[in-house]
Protein backbone atom coordinates (compact mmCIF):
# COMPACT_ATOMS: atom_id res chain seq x y z
CA UNK A 1 0.00 0.00 0.00
CA UNK A 2 1.27 3.46 -1.06
CA UNK A 3 1.77 5.81 1.83
CA UNK A 4 -0.73 8.85 1.87
CA UNK A 5 2.42 11.38 0.59
CA UNK A 6 2.84 8.97 -2.99
CA UNK A 7 -1.21 8.97 -3.11
CA UNK A 8 -0.80 12.82 -3.29
CA UNK A 9 1.90 12.88 -5.78
CA UNK A 10 0.15 9.89 -7.95
CA UNK A 11 -2.59 12.67 -7.55
CA UNK A 12 -0.91 15.26 -9.51
CA UNK A 13 -2.84 18.25 -8.10
CA UNK A 14 -3.84 20.15 -4.97
CA UNK A 15 -7.73 21.21 -6.13
CA UNK A 16 -10.30 18.51 -6.47
CA UNK A 17 -11.64 20.18 -9.60
CA UNK A 18 -11.30 19.86 -13.66
CA UNK A 19 -8.71 22.40 -15.11
CA UNK A 20 -8.96 24.12 -18.15
CA UNK A 21 -6.60 24.15 -21.06
CA UNK A 22 -6.36 27.74 -21.63
CA UNK A 23 -4.01 28.33 -18.35
CA UNK A 24 -1.03 26.78 -19.96
CA UNK A 25 -1.82 28.31 -23.75
CA UNK A 26 -1.31 31.56 -21.71
CA UNK A 27 2.15 30.96 -21.09
CA UNK A 28 4.30 31.35 -23.51
CA UNK A 29 7.55 29.46 -23.23
CA UNK A 30 4.90 26.10 -23.02
CA UNK A 31 4.07 27.25 -26.60
CA UNK A 32 7.43 27.65 -27.80
CA UNK A 33 7.88 23.93 -26.56
CA UNK A 34 4.50 22.93 -27.91
CA UNK A 35 4.99 24.18 -31.43
CA UNK A 36 8.61 22.73 -30.99
CA UNK A 37 6.99 19.31 -29.97
CA UNK A 38 4.49 19.08 -32.84
CA UNK A 39 6.91 19.50 -35.40
CA UNK A 40 9.35 17.15 -34.76
CA UNK A 41 6.92 14.44 -33.69
CA UNK A 42 5.01 15.12 -37.13
CA UNK A 43 8.16 14.40 -38.99
CA UNK A 44 9.31 11.62 -36.76
CA UNK A 45 6.00 9.17 -37.41
CA UNK A 46 6.33 10.22 -41.25
CA UNK A 47 9.80 8.93 -41.51
CA UNK A 48 8.72 5.84 -39.70
CA UNK A 49 6.14 4.70 -41.77
CA UNK A 50 8.13 5.36 -44.66
CA UNK A 51 11.13 3.36 -43.82
CA UNK A 52 8.71 0.35 -42.29
CA UNK A 53 7.02 0.34 -45.62
CA UNK A 54 10.37 0.60 -47.43
CA UNK A 55 11.17 -2.57 -45.34
CA UNK A 56 8.33 -4.24 -45.22
CA UNK A 57 8.17 -3.84 -49.51
CA UNK A 58 11.25 -5.24 -49.56
CA UNK A 59 11.45 -8.27 -47.97
CA UNK A 60 7.78 -9.02 -46.96
CA UNK A 61 8.96 -9.88 -43.91
CA UNK A 62 6.69 -9.10 -40.40
CA UNK A 63 9.79 -9.98 -38.08
CA UNK A 64 12.42 -7.39 -40.47
CA UNK A 65 9.33 -4.97 -40.55
CA UNK A 66 8.99 -4.93 -36.58
CA UNK A 67 13.08 -5.06 -36.35
CA UNK A 68 13.00 -1.87 -38.38
CA UNK A 69 10.17 0.12 -36.07
CA UNK A 70 12.03 -1.41 -33.31
CA UNK A 71 15.03 0.65 -34.49
CA UNK A 72 13.26 3.85 -33.96
CA UNK A 73 12.55 2.97 -30.11
CA UNK A 74 14.79 0.59 -28.57
CA UNK A 75 17.37 3.18 -29.09
CA UNK A 76 16.04 5.40 -26.48
CA UNK A 77 17.20 2.88 -24.08
CA UNK A 78 21.03 3.51 -24.45
CA UNK A 79 20.42 7.10 -25.18
CA UNK A 80 18.37 6.82 -21.70
CA UNK A 81 21.32 5.43 -19.76
CA UNK A 82 23.91 7.44 -21.29
CA UNK A 83 23.27 10.93 -22.29
CA UNK A 84 19.84 11.72 -20.29
CA UNK A 85 22.49 12.96 -17.85
CA UNK A 86 23.36 15.64 -19.82
CA UNK A 87 19.61 17.51 -19.06
CA UNK A 88 21.36 17.95 -15.80
CA UNK A 89 24.42 18.63 -16.31
CA UNK A 90 24.38 21.18 -19.05
CA UNK A 91 21.23 24.13 -19.95
CA UNK A 92 18.92 22.22 -20.49
CA UNK A 93 17.87 24.95 -23.56
CA UNK A 94 21.19 23.97 -24.70
CA UNK A 95 20.98 20.34 -24.39
CA UNK A 96 17.45 20.62 -26.99
CA UNK A 97 18.79 23.07 -29.53
CA UNK A 98 21.79 20.41 -29.81
CA UNK A 99 19.96 17.64 -30.02
CA UNK A 100 17.74 18.82 -32.66
CA UNK A 101 20.90 20.16 -34.96
CA UNK A 102 22.12 16.66 -34.29
CA UNK A 103 18.52 14.75 -35.55
CA UNK A 104 19.01 17.25 -38.56
CA UNK A 105 21.95 16.31 -39.77
CA UNK A 106 21.63 12.60 -39.47
CA UNK A 107 17.64 12.66 -41.53
CA UNK A 108 19.77 14.78 -44.20
CA UNK A 109 22.48 11.98 -44.29
CA UNK A 110 19.23 9.31 -45.10
CA UNK A 111 18.55 11.25 -48.18
CA UNK A 112 21.96 10.15 -49.83
CA UNK A 113 20.83 7.96 -52.97
CA UNK A 114 21.33 4.67 -52.95
CA UNK A 115 22.38 4.35 -49.18
CA UNK A 116 22.36 0.80 -48.05
CA UNK A 117 18.68 -0.48 -46.09
CA UNK A 118 21.23 -0.96 -42.94
CA UNK A 119 22.67 2.27 -43.21
CA UNK A 120 19.15 3.70 -43.11
CA UNK A 121 18.27 1.67 -40.22
CA UNK A 122 21.61 2.70 -38.08
CA UNK A 123 20.73 6.78 -39.27
CA UNK A 124 17.28 5.59 -37.41
CA UNK A 125 18.78 4.44 -35.02
CA UNK A 126 20.93 7.30 -34.30
CA UNK A 127 18.33 9.84 -34.58
CA UNK A 128 15.81 8.31 -32.26
CA UNK A 129 19.28 7.70 -29.57
CA UNK A 130 19.82 11.86 -29.84
CA UNK A 131 16.04 12.44 -29.02
CA UNK A 132 16.26 10.94 -25.30
CA UNK A 133 18.32 14.15 -24.37
CA UNK A 134 16.15 16.31 -25.95
CA UNK A 135 13.21 14.65 -24.60
CA UNK A 136 14.74 14.88 -20.89
CA UNK A 137 15.86 18.23 -21.37
CA UNK A 138 12.13 19.44 -22.32
CA UNK A 139 10.46 17.34 -19.57
CA UNK A 140 12.42 18.65 -16.55
CA UNK A 141 12.29 22.15 -17.86
CA UNK A 142 8.25 21.75 -17.33
CA UNK A 143 7.78 22.08 -13.61
CA UNK A 144 10.29 25.32 -13.72
CA UNK A 145 7.90 26.49 -16.51
CA UNK A 146 4.59 25.32 -15.11
CA UNK A 147 3.10 25.61 -11.19
CA UNK A 148 0.61 24.61 -9.45
CA UNK A 149 -2.18 23.37 -11.13
CA UNK A 150 -1.09 23.90 -14.42
CA UNK A 151 1.64 21.43 -14.48
CA UNK A 152 -0.81 18.37 -15.13
CA UNK A 153 -2.46 20.11 -17.96
CA UNK A 154 0.61 20.88 -19.28
CA UNK A 155 1.40 17.16 -18.87
CA UNK A 156 -2.03 15.99 -20.44
CA UNK A 157 -1.54 18.89 -23.60
CA UNK A 158 1.90 17.55 -24.19
CA UNK A 159 0.93 13.80 -24.59
CA UNK A 160 -2.09 14.95 -26.34
CA UNK A 161 0.05 16.36 -28.82
CA UNK A 162 1.90 13.94 -29.74
CA UNK A 163 -1.06 11.50 -30.12
CA UNK A 164 -2.38 13.82 -32.56
CA UNK A 165 1.06 14.40 -34.06
CA UNK A 166 1.09 10.82 -34.39
CA UNK A 167 -2.12 10.23 -36.03
CA UNK A 168 -1.43 12.82 -38.41
CA UNK A 169 1.94 11.27 -38.91
CA UNK A 170 1.06 7.86 -39.11
CA UNK A 171 -2.52 8.22 -41.43
CA UNK A 172 -0.73 10.75 -43.62
CA UNK A 173 2.56 8.90 -43.85
CA UNK A 174 0.98 6.02 -46.25
CA UNK A 175 -0.05 8.36 -48.34
CA UNK A 176 2.73 10.31 -48.54
CA UNK A 177 5.17 7.45 -49.49
CA UNK A 178 2.63 6.42 -52.08
CA UNK A 179 2.75 9.72 -54.07
CA UNK A 180 6.21 11.20 -53.07
CA UNK A 181 8.02 8.56 -51.77
CA UNK A 182 10.80 7.91 -48.85
CA UNK A 183 12.83 10.83 -49.78
CA UNK A 184 10.53 13.62 -49.29
CA UNK A 185 9.44 12.24 -46.07
CA UNK A 186 12.72 12.43 -44.99
CA UNK A 187 13.23 15.66 -46.03
CA UNK A 188 9.98 17.26 -44.32
CA UNK A 189 11.56 15.48 -41.09
CA UNK A 190 14.42 16.77 -41.04
CA UNK A 191 13.26 20.73 -41.45
CA UNK A 192 11.03 19.92 -38.63
CA UNK A 193 14.08 19.73 -36.43
CA UNK A 194 15.59 22.73 -37.50
CA UNK A 195 12.32 24.73 -36.88
CA UNK A 196 12.43 23.14 -33.63
CA UNK A 197 15.97 24.20 -32.62
CA UNK A 198 14.97 27.94 -34.17
CA UNK A 199 11.69 27.75 -31.54
CA UNK A 200 13.30 26.79 -28.49
CA UNK A 201 16.12 29.28 -29.18
CA UNK A 202 13.84 32.40 -29.77
CA UNK A 203 11.42 31.56 -27.15
CA UNK A 204 12.33 28.91 -24.24
CA UNK A 205 14.34 31.27 -21.38
CA UNK A 206 17.94 30.18 -21.05
CA UNK A 207 18.85 28.80 -17.13
CA UNK A 208 21.86 27.29 -15.93
CA UNK A 209 22.32 23.94 -15.12
CA UNK A 210 21.25 22.91 -11.97
CA UNK A 211 23.13 21.90 -9.31
CA UNK A 212 22.82 20.02 -6.13
CA UNK A 213 24.19 21.62 -3.15
CA UNK A 214 27.54 21.85 -2.96
CA UNK A 215 28.00 19.88 -6.42
CA UNK A 216 30.48 21.58 -7.95
CA UNK A 217 34.60 21.15 -8.99
CA UNK A 218 36.26 17.90 -8.37
CA UNK A 219 33.79 16.26 -6.32
CA UNK A 220 31.34 17.29 -8.96
CA UNK A 221 33.37 14.74 -11.58
CA UNK A 222 33.60 12.15 -9.19
CA UNK A 223 30.08 11.93 -8.70
CA UNK A 224 29.14 12.06 -12.62
CA UNK A 225 30.38 8.46 -12.99
CA UNK A 226 27.83 7.17 -10.45
CA UNK A 227 24.88 9.18 -11.88
CA UNK A 228 23.60 6.32 -13.96
CA UNK A 229 23.55 3.91 -10.65
CA UNK A 230 22.47 6.81 -8.14
CA UNK A 231 19.26 7.16 -10.48
CA UNK A 232 18.87 3.64 -10.74
CA UNK A 233 18.54 3.20 -7.04
CA UNK A 234 16.64 6.48 -6.83
CA UNK A 235 13.18 5.11 -9.31
CA UNK A 236 13.65 1.76 -7.92
CA UNK A 237 14.09 2.82 -4.06
CA UNK A 238 11.15 5.29 -4.24
CA UNK A 239 7.46 4.07 -4.82
CA UNK A 240 6.54 7.96 -5.79
CA UNK A 241 8.71 7.24 -8.37
CA UNK A 242 8.44 3.24 -9.23
CA UNK A 243 5.13 3.18 -9.42
CA UNK A 244 3.97 5.65 -12.21
CA UNK A 245 7.33 4.68 -13.75
CA UNK A 246 5.30 0.85 -13.77
CA UNK A 247 2.54 1.48 -15.14
CA UNK A 248 4.12 3.48 -17.94
CA UNK A 249 5.81 0.57 -19.02
CA UNK A 250 2.82 -1.57 -19.87
CA UNK A 251 2.78 0.44 -22.85
CA UNK A 252 4.91 -1.67 -24.17
CA UNK A 253 2.12 -4.23 -24.05
CA UNK A 254 -0.34 -2.06 -25.71
CA UNK A 255 1.78 -0.62 -28.80
CA UNK A 256 3.01 -3.71 -29.64
CA UNK A 257 0.37 -3.88 -32.52
CA UNK A 258 2.67 -0.41 -34.22
CA UNK A 259 5.03 -2.88 -34.80
CA UNK A 260 3.19 -5.60 -37.35
CA UNK A 261 1.51 -2.79 -38.43
CA UNK A 262 2.13 -3.56 -42.02
CA UNK A 263 1.63 -7.40 -41.61
CA UNK A 264 -1.71 -7.05 -39.97
CA UNK A 265 -2.78 -4.58 -42.69
CA UNK A 266 -1.73 -7.27 -45.48
CA UNK A 267 -3.37 -10.03 -43.61
CA UNK A 268 -6.92 -7.94 -43.60
CA UNK A 269 -6.35 -7.65 -47.58
CA UNK A 270 -5.48 -3.83 -47.03
CA UNK A 271 -2.47 -1.63 -48.25
CA UNK A 272 -0.35 1.17 -47.37
CA UNK A 273 -3.18 3.26 -46.20
CA UNK A 274 -4.48 0.61 -44.15
CA UNK A 275 -0.94 0.38 -42.19
CA UNK A 276 -1.67 4.25 -41.31
CA UNK A 277 -4.89 3.52 -40.49
CA UNK A 278 -3.73 0.95 -37.94
CA UNK A 279 -0.86 2.78 -36.50
CA UNK A 280 -3.08 6.04 -36.03
CA UNK A 281 -6.09 4.33 -34.54
CA UNK A 282 -4.55 3.74 -31.19
CA UNK A 283 -3.00 7.16 -31.28
CA UNK A 284 -6.31 8.74 -31.83
CA UNK A 285 -7.95 7.07 -29.01
CA UNK A 286 -4.98 8.28 -27.08
CA UNK A 287 -5.50 11.87 -27.72
CA UNK A 288 -9.31 11.45 -27.52
CA UNK A 289 -9.04 9.50 -23.75
CA UNK A 290 -6.19 12.54 -22.59
CA UNK A 291 -8.23 15.18 -23.47
CA UNK A 292 -10.93 13.79 -21.51
CA UNK A 293 -9.65 12.56 -18.49
CA UNK A 294 -7.93 15.90 -17.90
CA UNK A 295 -10.98 17.92 -18.92
CA UNK A 296 -13.42 16.25 -17.13
CA UNK A 297 -12.34 14.12 -14.06
CA UNK A 298 -11.14 15.86 -10.74
CA UNK A 299 -7.35 15.10 -10.15
CA UNK A 300 -9.16 12.31 -6.99
CA UNK A 301 -10.62 10.70 -10.31
CA UNK A 302 -8.01 10.36 -11.79
CA UNK A 303 -5.85 8.94 -9.46
CA UNK A 304 -8.41 6.26 -8.54
CA UNK A 305 -9.21 5.43 -12.27
CA UNK A 306 -5.56 5.28 -12.89
CA UNK A 307 -4.78 1.25 -12.10
CA UNK A 308 -8.06 0.36 -13.56
CA UNK A 309 -7.32 2.26 -17.11
CA UNK A 310 -4.14 0.51 -17.13
CA UNK A 311 -5.47 -2.83 -16.81
CA UNK A 312 -8.34 -2.03 -20.11
CA UNK A 313 -5.94 -0.60 -21.86
CA UNK A 314 -4.04 -4.35 -22.57
CA UNK A 315 -7.33 -6.59 -21.94
CA UNK A 316 -9.18 -5.05 -24.73
CA UNK A 317 -6.33 -6.29 -27.14
CA UNK A 318 -7.45 -10.13 -26.24
CA UNK A 319 -10.50 -9.35 -28.15
CA UNK A 320 -7.66 -9.61 -31.89
CA UNK A 321 -8.21 -13.50 -30.84
CA UNK A 322 -11.17 -13.57 -32.36
CA UNK A 323 -9.30 -12.44 -36.02
CA UNK A 324 -11.31 -9.20 -36.30
CA UNK A 325 -11.62 -7.51 -39.25
CA UNK A 326 -10.02 -4.27 -40.48
CA UNK A 327 -13.21 -2.29 -38.97
CA UNK A 328 -13.29 -3.81 -35.55
CA UNK A 329 -9.51 -3.91 -35.27
CA UNK A 330 -9.46 0.00 -35.75
CA UNK A 331 -12.32 0.06 -33.16
CA UNK A 332 -9.76 -2.34 -30.91
CA UNK A 333 -6.88 -0.54 -31.22
CA UNK A 334 -8.97 2.95 -30.68
CA UNK A 335 -10.26 1.53 -27.48
CA UNK A 336 -6.93 0.44 -26.38
CA UNK A 337 -5.78 4.25 -27.62
CA UNK A 338 -8.51 5.81 -24.71
CA UNK A 339 -7.54 3.57 -21.99
CA UNK A 340 -4.13 5.13 -22.22
CA UNK A 341 -5.31 8.26 -20.98
CA UNK A 342 -4.07 7.11 -17.83
CA UNK A 343 -0.60 7.90 -18.50
CA UNK A 344 -1.25 11.62 -17.60
CA UNK A 345 -1.41 10.86 -13.87
CA UNK A 346 1.29 8.54 -14.45
CA UNK A 347 4.09 10.73 -16.32
CA UNK A 348 2.85 13.50 -14.10
CA UNK A 349 3.34 11.85 -11.03
CA UNK A 350 6.84 10.29 -12.32
CA UNK A 351 7.79 14.73 -13.11
CA UNK A 352 6.51 15.71 -9.85
CA UNK A 353 8.33 12.98 -7.74
CA UNK A 354 11.77 13.69 -8.77
CA UNK A 355 14.17 15.96 -7.63
CA UNK A 356 15.35 18.68 -9.81
CA UNK A 357 19.13 18.02 -9.63
CA UNK A 358 18.35 14.63 -10.91
CA UNK A 359 14.88 15.17 -13.12
CA UNK A 360 16.57 14.50 -16.43
CA UNK A 361 18.83 11.82 -15.49
CA UNK A 362 15.90 9.85 -14.16
CA UNK A 363 13.22 10.66 -16.49
CA UNK A 364 15.89 9.26 -19.03
CA UNK A 365 15.91 6.29 -17.35
CA UNK A 366 12.12 6.04 -17.01
CA UNK A 367 12.64 5.99 -21.08
CA UNK A 368 15.26 4.08 -21.10
CA UNK A 369 12.99 1.12 -19.40
CA UNK A 370 9.94 2.29 -21.54
CA UNK A 371 12.10 1.96 -24.76
CA UNK A 372 13.73 -1.24 -23.96
CA UNK A 373 10.49 -2.88 -23.27
CA UNK A 374 8.43 -1.49 -26.21
CA UNK A 375 11.63 -3.04 -28.51
CA UNK A 376 11.28 -6.48 -27.04
CA UNK A 377 7.13 -7.00 -27.13
CA UNK A 378 7.62 -5.23 -30.74
CA UNK A 379 10.45 -7.99 -32.15
CA UNK A 380 8.71 -10.74 -29.87
CA UNK A 381 4.98 -9.35 -31.77
CA UNK A 382 6.66 -9.66 -35.10
CA UNK A 383 8.31 -13.20 -34.35
CA UNK A 384 4.60 -14.60 -33.62
CA UNK A 385 3.23 -12.95 -36.42
CA UNK A 386 6.50 -14.77 -38.53
CA UNK A 387 4.74 -18.35 -37.64
CA UNK A 388 1.26 -17.44 -36.45
CA UNK A 389 -1.11 -14.72 -37.34
CA UNK A 390 -0.14 -10.69 -36.66
CA UNK A 391 -3.93 -10.88 -34.60
CA UNK A 392 -3.23 -13.60 -32.80
CA UNK A 393 0.41 -11.79 -31.79
CA UNK A 394 -1.85 -9.17 -30.80
CA UNK A 395 -4.12 -10.74 -28.68
CA UNK A 396 -0.69 -12.32 -26.88
CA UNK A 397 0.44 -8.89 -25.97
CA UNK A 398 -2.68 -8.15 -24.78
CA UNK A 399 -2.98 -11.19 -22.41
CA UNK A 400 0.71 -10.72 -21.18
CA UNK A 401 0.19 -6.79 -20.55
CA UNK A 402 -3.22 -7.69 -18.59
CA UNK A 403 -1.30 -10.16 -16.26
CA UNK A 404 1.11 -7.33 -15.81
CA UNK A 405 -0.51 -4.86 -15.14
CA UNK A 406 -2.88 -6.93 -12.21
CA UNK A 407 0.44 -7.67 -10.90
CA UNK A 408 1.48 -4.01 -10.34
CA UNK A 409 -2.37 -3.30 -8.79
CA UNK A 410 -2.03 -6.26 -6.50
CA UNK A 411 1.28 -5.81 -5.11
CA UNK A 412 0.81 -1.82 -5.05
CA UNK A 413 4.55 -1.85 -6.21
Amino acid sequence: MLAERDSVALDGGTADAPETFGRVFAISEFRALWVAQILSVLGDQLARVALTLLVYDRTRSALLAALTFTASVVPTFFGGVALAGLADRLPRRQVMILCDLARVLFVLAMIIPGLPLPALVLLLFAVTMVSTPFTSARAALYPDILTGGTFELGTAVTMTTFQFAQVAGFAGGGTVVGFFGVRPSLLADAATFAVSALVTRLWVHSRPAPQAPGDSGPARSTRAGSRTVAGVRLVFGNPALRTPMLLGWLAAFYNAPEGIAAPLAHALGAGALATGLILAAGALGASVGAIAFTRFLSPSARAALMRPLAVGSCLILVTFALGPRLPLALLILFTSGLFDCFQVAAVSAFVRAAPNEQRGQVFGLAQAGMSISQGTAMVLAGLVAQHHSPSTAIALAGALGTAAAVLINVTRA
